[in-house]
């Protein structure tokens, strides 16, 4: 067994069990025999998957609540995430997967259908467990396809609830859940059955879960780290934009891939950005997920906690000053106070190194092309933003950017409608929309 420990008190608060050799090949096999039926049931699938959110929007609390316990997210942000699967599934089983007409005359006919790929391995992290699941659960069902779901060992337990409510509404076999460690994923990515692994995690674990994937030429969806910036413009107002920037660098305490990572502002306005920023900072309420006004609960683990204060102090012992927060709450669980990090530039390890945490280093530039040029120089490229008094000016920015996505005065903004994904080491293929419905076929050309 796992066990599971509340971030909030460091406390073990439950098992999840360690899947075998024996349990995954069981749970392959049936979700193997389960998919031509699924398949088959056509746009009746549609019918079904609004059965499935129905079980989902009852089941709300009780997960979010597991999922608040195991993941130290506040409750109104777990019960968020929690209806967010509900809304993917109504949402992909509201699109259509018909054939594409490619031309119709007297030369014939040509069209292009899409076909299940068959069962589809997904491997989810720990920040958002529930939510991420969502994501991968939805079009792939939608498109036709079985899943064998495994959640982090951080947090499996939100996991775990979520595919019973599921099966109370799906065909069984349809969505299978197994929980367990590094070794347990290395298995499922190699494992003959999956035609397809969608995997978000780590830039390492990315790598390789492609690595033994391409041995048995399976399909990947690799959601990955980002180091997302911000370029702030010199036109922009820094009293009207602080509050959006911080909250799209702490949502979730930091511990989302595409929050915002590091700031660039004009040098001559570094100290006006870095008050403006301090000042939202130190208004946040930190503490208890379940308790009413907390707005930013625990890092989700002991390792991420000892990394957070690593990078912290390893800047602050080179020459950089927190003008907010900087040390770590005190007392049981693994609360970090929101930090916002001056006098710090590229080289240092706190803007060079995905910090994945509540932790914000504010870096000056001389103009526009050395604020590009320092975004650009990294090997990432998954979310970026640019913030201005000009739209358009804006928009003009941002086609310099090196990046999958970029958002014009927010950060991030994610919808189930948008393309999500990444460039460079940041990813490889999109989710979501249409794109990401795709992405669980295979294409058919039919000519006649």
């Amino acid at each position: 067994m796992i066990n599971v420990v509340n971030p909030s008190s460091g406390e073990v608060i439950g098992q999840a069990p360690e899947c075998t050799e024996e349990h995954l090949d069981d749970a392959m096999a049936t979700a193997a025999a389960a998919q031509p039926p699924w398949a088959a049931l056509g746009d009746e699938r549609r019918e079904v998957m609004e059965k499935a959110a129905a079980a989902v929007d009852g089941a709300v609390a009780r997960i979010a609540d597991v999922l608040t316990a195991e993941q130290g997210k506040p409750l109104p942000l777990a019960r968020r995430e929690v209806a967010g699967v509900a809304g993917r599934l109504r949402y992909f089983a509201g699109l259509d997967l018909a054939p594409y007409v490619i031309e119709d005359g007297k030369g014939g006919r040509a069209e292009v259908r899409y076909r299940p790929l068959g069962v589809v391995a997904a491997i989810t992290p720990w920040n958002f467990p529930v939510g991420l699941a969502g994501w991968k659960l939805a079009p792939a069902l939608r498109a036709g396809n079985t899943v064998v779901l495994k959640p982090s060992p951080f947090t499996p337990l939100s996991t775990m609830l979520l595919g019973e409510v599921l099966n109370g509404a799906l065909p069984g076999g349809v969505v299978n859940v197994v929980t367990g460690g590094d070794e347990v994923g290395a298995r499922i990515v190699s494992h003959p059955v999956p035609r397809k692994v969608s995997f978000t995690g780590s830039v390492n674990g990315g790598i390789a879960v492609n690595r033994a994937a391409a041995a048995d030429l399976k399909r990947v969806t690799l959601e990955l780290g980002g180091n997302d910036p911000a370029i702030v413009l010199d036109d922009a107002d820094s009293e009207a934009i602080a509050g959006a920037l911080f909250w799209g660098a702490f949502i979730n305490s930091g511990q989302a891939c595409a929050a915002v990572k590091r700031v660039y502002v004009p040098e001559a306005r570094r100290s006006e950005f870095v008050d403006a920023l301090a000042a939202v900072a130190d208004g946040v309420r930190v503490g208890d997920p379940t308790a009413e006004g907390t707005q930013l609960g625990p890092l989700t683990t002991r390792p991420q906690f000892d990394r957070v204060s690593e990078l912290v102090d390893d800047a602050l012992a080179h020459g950089a000053k927190a003008a907010s927060g900087g040390r770590a709450v005190g007392g049981p669980g693994y609360f970090f106070k929101p930090t916002v990090l001056t006098e710090v530039d590229d080289g240092m390890r706190v803007v060079d190194e995905e910090q994945f945490g509540p932790v914000l280093p504010v870096v000056g530039y001389r103009d526009l092309d050395d604020a590009l040029h320092r975004a650009n120089t990294t090997r990432f490229g998954l979310g970026s933003s640019v913030w201005t008094s000009d739209p358009e000016r804006g928009a003009q920015v941002a086609d310099r950017i090196e990046a999958g996505m970029t958002w014009i005065n927010a950060h991030p903004v994610s919808s189930v409608e948008h393309p999500f994904g990444g460039i460079k080491h940041s990813g490889l293929g999109v989710e979501n929309g249409i794109w990401g419905l795709r992405s669980f076929t295979d294409v058919h050309l039919v000519v006649r």
